[in-house]
């Protein structure tokens, strides 16, 4: 069985060299070149030989040698058409792996989990690119595809924004959209040099392990997500004044102070004060406004 060997500089350089890649800006592409790192993926996303895995940004194919190692099945989407011929190359010693060519933001990853899963959740692996990282994930979570987990490298203070709680400077709505779906984790900083071509930023992979019950009751999740996004969009606002002000919601003065008294808060809090529950709460109450 062949090992995979892209994780070499080495080989990575040769690969590209062979097919004469150009690096695609407006695809925010960096490729893996750290061994290291790329065990740290597979450990931390707890493949087994019974899993089937989504990988999304294969690039050249260097995590996906390593998941194809690891899993039953792994299929990888792919948008770039240049990479397409080199996928066929660099993994054509592994039979338990598929490529799709195509925009992941524009594939049916519930028709995949049916098709190669059975349905039953799958486990989401990927280096994503930064700039699409909030709605690849967010997609992910929103469509209700069944996922179990999702390991991926995301920029460093887009993993910190991710875990963090009240009160810090990078807690917001990806926050609180990220922990009402999952349990975030950060299990490796990467540097810039494990890449290649070296990012300007430092890098981290995190894994977000799907709850199996929702940490809270909401009976609208649209709506408490547009109280989330309007409370953090001018920071320094009181909640108050950002609901009143807020263009997607569609309450009075007097409403807007119901709901926030009825929640236990005081009028002068701010939303980037409130955790999660505090959130539902408050979605919950104007949920009951007439």
């Amino acid at each position: 069985m062949t090992r995979p060997y892209l994780g070499n500089p080495k080989y990575t350089i040769e690969v590209l060299q062979k097919y004469g890649f150009v690096f695609q800006k407006r695809f925010g592409q960096n490729f893996l070149i750290d061994t290291h790192v790329l065990d740290k993926i597979i450990a931390a996303s707890e493949i087994t030989k019974d899993d089937f895995v989504l990988e999304i940004g294969p690039g050249i194919g260097t995590m996906t040698q390593y998941l194809a190692d690891a899993a039953r099945e792994v299929t990888a989407v792919e948008i770039d058409d240049a990479l397409i011929p080199i996928l066929q190359d660099t993994l054509k010693e592994w039979d338990n792996v598929s490529v799709i060519h195509g925009d992941i933001l524009k594939t049916d990853i519930n028709k995949i989990a049916e098709e190669k899963n059975q349905g039953k959740p799958i486990k989401v692996v990927a280096n994503l690119p930064y700039y699409i990282t909030t709605p690849i994930i967010m997609g992910l979570f929103e469509s209700h595809v069944p996922v179990e987990s999702i390991t991926v490298m995301v920029q460093k203070e887009v993993a910190d924004r991710m875990q963090t709680g009240p009160g810090s400077k990078d807690y917001g709505a990806l926050s609180l959209a990220v922990q009402y779906y999952a349990k975030p984790e950060i299990v490796a900083n990467v540097p810039p040099n494990c890449f290649m071509p070296r990012p300007k930023v430092g890098s981290a992979v995190i894994r977000l392990t799907r709850h199996k019950e929702m940490p809270v009751q909401v009976d609208n999740e649209k709506l408490m997500f547009r109280l989330i996004r309007a409370s953090f969009n001018q920071r320094r606002k009181t909640l108050s004044n950002s609901l009143k002000n807020a263009q997607e919601l569609n309450y009075s003065k007097e409403q807007v102070e119901t709901a926030i008294t009825e929640s236990g808060l005081p009028l002068n809090i701010r939303g980037e004060a409130l955790t999660l529950e505090q959130f539902a709460e408050l979605s919950n109450n104007f949920s009951k406004l007439k």
